[in-house]
């Protein structure tokens, strides 16, 4: 009698299955994954979705029949796929084009980004001013990202033109030069041209993001500085400097990884010309995977770079952590 009495209290005091539902859901960690799960499903399949795809391509004799495109399921027919391990891979060192678009990505993403940060910043400490007008200026700042990129492009397109230029007529005018160059026809003057679009573009990024970490710097160490008697360069280097540093890290990462990944400037002014002296991974793996219908070739371009933007990252990252951890 005892023993079922124990038992019968027993399942009197432990909670219905209805019961450990609703615990479950109210309890936070359940709240916190219902929230993270419709984004980390989206992210799964706009992003991690399509880079297995790419790293399946890119690994074998993936290609699209262009004629029949619609006929055949991106014209693969069954036995066709093989698996070529690294070999679009080491393949790649040995095209010419694709050696001159690596040589243009880093003279691209290096001058960009590096201009990017210096008039960024320089921009950022001018704002961060009492000026007149400085929320007016602060918003149209933001111009450059309101705009769609194609659409702004084809402006700098028509700018560069070589028979409508805004800038050759007013160098002409000025009587700075007898006749205006070749912008977009000159392989030199071509990637000068790019660079220059994807600065202004990428401009705003830079100069609001780091206003927001000026903005954030104590004024308390500033007038401590000046009592002290330092000017305002020695206040710059030894205050604003080291405490932007995990911003700038944080900007230039993700500034740089753009900055390769670009493809609407280039394909709307240059399509990769004059002389392939302005293709980029992107543009190159879009010739060459679309238009060339290569398609391992072209997730091979596109996913070259992966592994160096991995270390990259990681002791980008590394950096900040120690520059943010304080004893």
């Amino acid at each position: 009698m005892v023993t079922e009495a124990t038992s019968l209290e027993k399942q009197e005091t432990r909670p219905s299955l209805w019961q450990r539902l609703l615990e479950w859901s109210g309890a936070d960690a359940t709240t916190g994954y219902a929230f993270v799960l419709p984004a980390f499903g989206w992210i799964a399949l706009l992003v991690a979705m399509p880079f297995c795809i790419a790293l399946a391509y890119s690994v074998s004799n993936a290609w699209i029949d262009t004629e029949w495109v619609w006929a055949e399921f991106l014209g693969f027919r069954e036995g066709e796929l093989t698996f070529l391990g690294l070999e679009n891979f080491i393949e790649l060192f040995g095209d010419s084009i694709f050696l001159q678009t690596l040589q243009n990505s880093i003279v691209f993403s290096t001058a960009s980004v590096a201009l990017k940060a210096i008039l960024g910043l320089t921009l950022a400490l001018l704002l961060n001013r009492t000026l007149r007008f400085n929320k007016v200026i602060r918003g149209a700042l933001l111009l450059p990202f309101v705009v769609p990129t194609a659409l702004s492009t084809l402006a700098w397109w028509w700018m560069f033109d070589s028979l409508y230029s805004v800038i050759n007529w007013t160098l002409v005018h000025l009587n700075l030069a007898e006749r205006g160059p070749a912008w977009l026809s000159d392989p030199y003057l071509a990637m000068l041209a790019v660079i220059i679009v994807n600065t202004w573009r990428g401009l705003p990024f830079f100069a609001i993001t780091v206003l927001a970490g000026l903005v954030s710097i104590p004024n308390e160490l500033y007038e401590a500085a000046e009592t002290d008697g330092a000017a305002a360069l020695r206040r710059f280097w030894h205050i604003t400097l080291p405490l932007l540093r995990p911003v700038l890290a944080v900007v230039v990462l993700f500034s740089t990884i753009f900055t390769l990944a670009e493809f609407n400037i280039i394909f709307v002014l240059t399509r990769g010309g004059p002389e392939n002296m302005t293709h980029l991974f992107s543009t190159l793996s879009y010739t060459y995977g679309l238009i060339g219908g290569q398609l391992g070739s072209g997730a091979a371009i596109s996913l070259f770079l992966f592994p160096f933007m991995l270390v990259i990252v990681y002791f980008q990252l590394k950096l900040i952590r120690r520059d943010t951890t304080y004893d």
